[in-house]
């Protein structure tokens, strides 16, 4: 983790995806819970509609294994949309070309094909992740546990670096 669990309370925004939080990581959830409670917004990014999904203001139910896809998508609106942390990427990141190239080929038309989740709430998700700060992103076994589960921590810790919520409280990822 790169945040402890007494910064959830800090984060005005938590991106769960691939995690089924309640039942298996119950005071983990709890964080969260309490978060959404004194105001955060939750959104969660899972196939399935799990007890953390009550308390999300949205569910992006996207097909198994089509994490990356979905991330590239965000990742995509934000570099295409002007809405990326333009300063802290040029200060604390490398890569940056390398990572629009690739992301470049996953435009929303692409990914909501791949993901089975609409083109505007692709663009819902990301230009909600561009307005608040800080926002957390928290994952667990839905993440790693995939072929190309490397790749999809990879993909959390590129758009959490591309929003600067990387180095900051109530931000980072957080399996």
């Amino acid at each position: 983790m790169t945040n402890s669990f007494k910064d959830f309370a800090k984060a005005k925004m938590i991106l769960a995806i691939g995690t089924n939080m309640t039942e298996a990581h119950p005071v983990a959830a709890t964080y969260v819970k309490n978060a959404v409670d004194a105001g955060a917004e939750l959104i969660v990014v899972d196939p399935r509609y799990t007890g953390l999904a009550e308390h999300a203001s949205l569910h992006v139910q996207i097909k198994v294994g089509s994490d990356i896809a979905l991330l590239n998508a965000l990742m995509y609106v934000l570099i295409t949309e002007d809405l990326y942390a333009k300063e802290y990427v040029a200060s604390c990141c490398v890569g940056f070309e390398e990572l629009k190239a690739k992301v470049l080929e996953y435009p929303p038309e692409r990914a909501a094909e791949i993901c089975g989740v609409s083109v505007d709430l692709i663009r819902q998700v990301a230009h909600r992740l561009a307005e608040v700060k800080p926002a957390m992103l928290a994952y667990t076994l839905g993440i790693t546990e995939h072929t190309c589960g490397m790749n999809n921590v990879l993909s959390c810790a590129n758009l959490q670096m591309l929003l600067g919520n990387l180095g900051v409280e109530g931000g980072g990822v957080n399996p």
